[in-house]
């Protein structure tokens, strides 16, 4: 016997899910405001010469790079509250995404910096630049046009990542497709929708990051 689908009963449902984008939404913008502005700090830092704060921030990339996120977002839910941190879902699912996005772009962006020539670095201080104005200024804006399309996927990885921050019962849109299944019990329609709004939001933000790399950094199509 073959079931029938049933999409329309998910009409009513749309203001729970579009909701649930919008949380989304707000959650991937400054997560990735957040981690890339992290990114371009420990990039900075591990760029320069070894010392000790850089052997820390390399210590946390390779902490972050080498477990999951889902375990990564419960050590901030359930592990720091024991320390005395205590935040709400949102603030732990934020930190979660900062944190995770802000590892993978250091090195993104190092690996930038590190084919930068090392004359971009002298004529920086032939004219007068201090190194961090040499770094800003000169150095920096090349380094993220060479590695643009991998930060800009990096991004997309961690929104799409997001949807881990439902099992701490945060309200984005995958908790809000988990909620709206358990109501209607139309799992097909109801995830099939979903992914029909994750592939669309991750090939809009990967075209409007992509049109600002263009029109800020000179980044070539």
């Amino acid at each position: 016997m073959t079931e029938q689908l049933d999409f329309s009963a998910l009409w009513p449902h749309w203001p729970e899910l579009l909701a649930g984008l919008w949380v989304t939404v707000q959650l991937t913008v400054m997560a990735t405001v957040g981690g890339l502005a992290t990114g371009i700090v420990g990039a900075a830092i591990r760029s320069g010469r070894t010392t000790w704060y850089s052997r820390i921030w390399g210590g946390y990339v390779e902490i972050i790079r080498n477990t999951p996120f889902v375990v990564q977002l419960f050590f901030i839910v359930f592990g720091l509250p024991n320390l005395g941190l205590k935040m709400t879902a949102g603030e732990a699912a934020l930190l979660a995404m900062v944190v995770n996005l802000g590892a993978y772009s250091t090195e993104i962006i190092r690996a930038g910096i590190q084919v930068t020539p090392k004359g971009q670095w002298e004529a920086g201080r032939v004219l007068g630049l201090t190194r961090l104005q040499t770094f800003i200024r000169v150095v920096l804006p090349p380094a993220l046009q060479r590695i643009y399309p991998a930060l800009v996927s990096q991004c997309i990885i961690v929104m799409l990542g997001s949807s881990v921050v439902s099992q701490v019962s945060y309200e984005e849109l995958t908790f809000a497709a988990n909620l709206i299944q358990s109501r209607t019990f139309l799992s097909f329609e109801v995830y099939l929708v979903t992914t029909g709004i994750y592939l669309a939001l991750s090939i809009t933000l990967r075209q409007l990051m992509m049109a600002a790399g263009r029109k800020w950094l000179g980044v070539q199509a």
